[in-house]
């Protein structure tokens, strides 16, 4: 598709945890068939994965990652303070992904999304460390350590703006696809703190968003409300299932595309 002839396509990738590795299957399904992806707006583990793909990095080869990481890879527990993770391992890692990158040196224009914990607002990065931005965007109140940046204490995005429909529409996209992963089963087992936190997070992402008009083109939901956001253990079945969905939407999204370029 010829980019100065269609509609510019912002992909809005939410929160979820572990859940959020739908998004890989998502990308997957996009590249196999060509779907363009001009902007890029992330909360948590959607920041994660947003970044890597604005960096070139393929959807195959972070399936690949996902399936061989181990915990101890990113995980460096710290004597609880304002976190049961310090979050430094997480940070190198990202570091490490992104080739140690600016926000603004991507290959796709991309926007992270945290919370300040303290004021209770939205921060967008558009630029600076990419490390930095994803790090906060993925801190779960609770388990990750908050992320200082500057005078501010950040947290993960998904608190404040689980799928960040409008901050795609801000940077420019003409059409915006909403990627929601969070949906979860309520009988979902709690047998930790871990779970505790991570389940209270679920609950009231899910509250804020019914009570918002997802204002997307088109919401793609990927079926990972079974699995757990904080285990890691079905990583292959999840992805799998993002590349399903979003293969479901693929006519629905050219159907999108041609219909703006006939308005146009």
């Amino acid at each position: 598709m010829d980019a100065t002839k269609r509609p510019t396509v912002g992909l809005a990738l939410g929160a979820g945890g572990a859940r959020g590795l739908a998004h890989i299957g998502v990308l997957k399904a996009f590249e196999a068939h060509g779907i363009p992806i001009d902007y890029i707006a992330g909360s948590s583990m959607g920041s994660f994965i947003g970044a890597l793909y604005a960096n070139g990095i393929q959807p195959h080869m972070m399936e690949k990652l996902a399936l061989h990481l181990k915990r101890k890879h990113w995980v460096d527990l710290t004597v609880p303070n304002l976190g049961f993770v310090a979050g430094h391992k997480a940070k190198q890692l990202i570091h490490l992904l992104t080739h140690g990158k600016n926000i603004e040196e991507l290959h796709i224009p991309l926007a992270v999304v945290a919370t300040d914990i303290e004021s209770g607002e939205r921060v967008v990065f558009r630029e600076g460390p990419v490390d930095q931005a994803v790090r906060a965007s993925i801190s779960i109140p609770g388990i990750f350590v908050p992320e200082r940046v500057g005078d501010r204490l950040l947290v993960d995005g998904g608190v404040i703006d689980r799928v960040p429909v409008t901050v795609a529409r801000e940077m420019g996209a003409d059409i915006v696809i909403a990627i929601d992963v969070a949906q979860f089963d309520v009988k979902m087992k709690v047998s930790s703190i871990f779970d505790v936190i991570a389940q209270t997070i679920d609950v009231m992402e899910r509250e804020i968003l019914r009570h918002r008009i997802l204002s997307a083109d088109m919401v793609i939901r990927p079926n990972v409300g079974h699995y757990s956001s904080i285990a890691y253990a079905a990583v292959a079945e999840i992805i799998a299932e993002g590349e399903r969905m979003a293969l479901e939407h693929i006519e629905q999204i050219r159907q999108l595309i041609d219909k703006w370029e006939g308005e146009a």
